[in-house]
């Protein structure tokens, strides 16, 4: 059975859900309590769990991942929210030098069972400190699961597997789904990592994209089934572990391939896809594989201008056009 909720009301199920199965599941952060989040997402959980498992926090990201890190050494399992991806910069070394490296250094002896929660992207006029798509910097950080959930049903699954995983994992929400509702499956449903999700079947061209891009991407895909172009949108769901396989067996199907990030392309993920296509089915590519990525600039602050350095359906078309000419 399933039924239609937000993308934040499938987070807080999620959160509520594992909070009961396992006391040791609890959450922290700064206005995650009284005020349940500043979204919504942890509305009603103090009162039902009380400050034991929900926390309220000071605003200092570096002593709140701290907490998080200490309290999963000891056998808690914790989910850190730092409320902007921006602030995450803040507490660097206890998400890089501490919380991956103690099961590396450990032999695997030591587990590190902990969420790092956070928000990123455009959307809300928030401005360059609070709207930036930071997730290919963590891309570099070996043993850290880079999650980014584009629909209810994959928040739901993927909060619940990372909160159960013991390794340290980052599941990047985007401030402009919270909104966005669709079905999700009622019980005891997970999302595995490193498994890819075929949002829209197609046989012309690949378009491979990440969290809200994923909603421009199917936007894109029905323009482009106007034009009689039948696109194939991919929702790798988790970048690190990368569902390779899946990325492959699509491209091989239909010879082109677009990748569609909010974030920059210099030195991203979007080149790692581009790379792994190239290496997997070289032989198949009808034409050059095709990034459509956000500008490499801070995010301004008027509305206008904040959409237009990021990607969006008509750029995404665009981009298809210009493989299909090859």
């Amino acid at each position: 059975m399933s039924r239609v909720m937000s993308y934040c009301e499938a987070l807080r199920t999620a959160t509520a859900e594992e909070m009961r199965r396992d006391p040791n599941v609890f959450l922290v952060g700064e206005d995650v309590g009284r005020w349940g989040n500043l979204f919504g997402a942890s509305k009603g959980l103090l009162a039902e769990f009380g400050p034991e498992q929900v926390k309220d926090f000071p605003i200092s990201e570096a002593a709140l991942a701290g907490v998080g890190v200490g309290s999963a050494l000891m056998g808690m399992r914790p989910i850190v929210e730092m409320m902007y991806i921006d602030f995450s910069t803040i507490c660097m070394d206890q998400i890089i030098n501490h919380a991956v490296k103690y099961p590396q250094l450990s032999g695997g002896k030591v587990r590190m069972p902990i969420v790092f929660r956070t928000e990123g992207g455009v959307g809300m006029r928030n401005s360059s400190q609070h709207s930036q798509s930071l997730e290919s910097m963590y891309l570099n950080i070996p043993g850290l699961i880079v999650a980014m959930p584009s629909t209810p049903a994959d928040m739901k699954g993927l909060l619940k597997s990372a909160v159960r995983s013991d390794n340290p994992v980052l599941l990047i929400e985007h401030k402009l789904l919270y909104m966005s509702k669709g079905e999700v499956p009622d019980g005891d449903y997970l999302v595995p990592f490193g498994v890819a999700d075929v949002k829209r079947a197609g046989k012309d061209v690949t378009i491979i994209a990440t969290s809200w891009m994923v909603l421009k991407a199917l936007e894109a895909a029905e323009s482009l089934a106007k034009e009689g172009i039948d696109a194939e949108v991919i929702d790798p769901r988790t970048l690190w572990p990368l569902d390779k396989e899946a990325i492959a067996q699509s491209v091989t199907k239909t010879g082109r391939c677009v990748v569609v990030t909010e974030a920059p392309a210099e030195g991203g993920w979007s080149g790692e896809v581009a790379t792994v296509v190239m290496e997997t089915c070289f032989d198949k590519l009808k034409a050059p594989v095709r990034r459509v990525c956000g500008m490499r600039t801070g995010v301004p602050y008027g509305a206008t201008l904040e959409r237009a350095v990021v990607p969006d359906a008509q750029w995404i078309v665009e981009g298809v056009r210009e493989v299909l000419k090859k």
